[in-house]
């Protein structure tokens, strides 16, 4: 019976290199390296259930019949997941041959980090030389109205559309990094958002893997010290007056008066996520597979070697700044 977990387990393991949801390696960002953790504080305890329990709460997020507040996340998670993967890690985390799956689970971790540590740059083709040329409209003297904007076709015809765009980005945890726009600029989001919009303060589930305590584990790209920092003026009202970083502001006219040697405001580093920045896709956008209009000149400055995946912008914060 252990050889038969044991080969359930490694089959179970290995078929699901590229997906999030088939490996237990791709579950302890969230769950933990034994399942000893509630996911995003919300989840019940893994390692408390039965198998039978994990293999019908797996079933249910599949068909939709099962889960509360994580329900949104994990249909997308086990939506590719066979019956015999379920079953099998199941057993992997409540079998016999649990031992052994957590020594594969952890080397599976260690194999999905490398996976995506590779950054595509998807600017690539759009800024490709030759491509450039052709569309240097500026040199050319005769310029056809079936390359002029964005339309590409004769200004006469009526049944223009939209280009096809698809996001059937890979699942969290299978997908390479996209190369940033420029230093600092906010990264794109390289994965599949099925089930993690819309974002509330209240239920934020990129946090499972981008908060730095996991990021590392699972390959994410770790949420920088600048989004746990307050940029923002203390500002209160105090005797009918309004008094910012404690100069008074005043009120004049039924409108808000400004200070013009308040430069920027005191920081005041966090221990934890600043909510003036709890909404992660106010900034951060998931890209879309679809053919550009127009070619890209924009060439970023000081986008070498580290900067192409992280950030600096909370030393940069006062740049410019006297």
């Amino acid at each position: 019976m252990t050889k038969v977990i044991k080969v359930m387990t490694l089959s179970s393991l290995l078929t699901a290199s590229a997906l999030y949801g088939a490996s237990t390696a791709a579950c302890v960002g969230c769950h933990g390296q034994h399942f000893e953790k509630a996911a995003m504080g919300k989840s019940k305890i893994v390692k408390d259930m039965s198998k039978e329990d994990i293999v019908k709460a797996l079933k249910g997020y599949k068909d939709g019949s099962y889960g509360g507040a994580m329900k949104g996340i994990m249909k997308g998670q086990v939506a590719s997941l066979s019956d015999a993967d379920i079953d099998s890690i199941a057993a992997s985390i409540k079998g016999v041959g649990a031992k052994e799956s957590s020594k594969l689970a952890k080397k599976e971790e260690v194999e999905a980090v490398k996976a995506v540590e590779k950054v595509v740059d998807i600017n690539a083709k759009v800024a490709d030389k030759a491509r450039l040329e052709k569309e240097d409209l500026g040199n050319k003297k005769v310029v056809d109205e079936t390359v002029l904007g964005l339309r590409k076709t004769s200004l006469f015809k009526e049944d223009v559309k939209p280009n096809d765009s698809k996001f059937d980005r890979p699942a969290p945890g299978a997908a390479p990094k996209f190369e940033r726009a420029y230093v600092n600029a906010p990264p794109m989001i390289p994965h599949s958002v099925e089930g993690l919009l819309p974002i509330t303060k209240d239920n934020n589930q990129c946090l499972g893997c981008h908060m730095p305590d996991v990021a590392k584990s699972v390959g994410a790209t770790p949420i920088p010290p600048s989004h746990f920092t307050n940029y923002r003026p203390t500002t209160v009202l105090k005797d009918g007056e309004l008094v910012k970083e404690g100069k008074k502001v005043g009120i004049q006219k039924g409108d808000i008066g400004n200070v013009g040697d308040i430069k920027l405001a005191k920081v005041k580093k966090l221990n934890h996520l600043y909510q003036g920045r709890f909404n992660c896709s106010q900034c951060h956008a998931p890209q879309a597979n679809v053919e550009t209009a127009v070619g890209n000149t924009f060439k970023p400055d000081g986008l070498t070697g580290k900067f192409k995946t992280h950030s600096d912008l909370v030393d940069m914060m006062n740049d410019g700044v006297k």
